[in-house]
């Protein structure tokens, strides 16, 4: 596992690098880096789901191929493969 894998801060660690889907977009909110500094946090920032095989977060995983893990993500939080 790698020490500080590639990916913004306020992405959850496990899925870091890990390859998904989007699959919805969930609306528009306020950038949550900007309210942390109690600033406005506008303009809104789009809110995705992002669905991940779980296979793809953890190669040991013993479940069905089919298993699913969804996060939500900021999309100035997402890069693109």
């Amino acid at each position: 596992m790698r020490a500080h894998p590639a990916g913004h801060v306020r992405t959850p660690f496990y899925i870091r690098g890990c390859v998904g889907e989007v699959e919805r977009l969930c609306g528009a909110f306020p950038n949550p880096e900007q309210l942390a500094e109690r600033r406005d946090g506008l303009p809104a920032v789009p809110l995705y789901r992002v669905r991940f095989r779980q296979k793809e977060v953890w190669p040991d995983y013993r479940g069905s191929d089919s298993d699913l893990l969804e996060v939500e993500i900021f999309q100035h939080w997402l890069e693109k493969p």
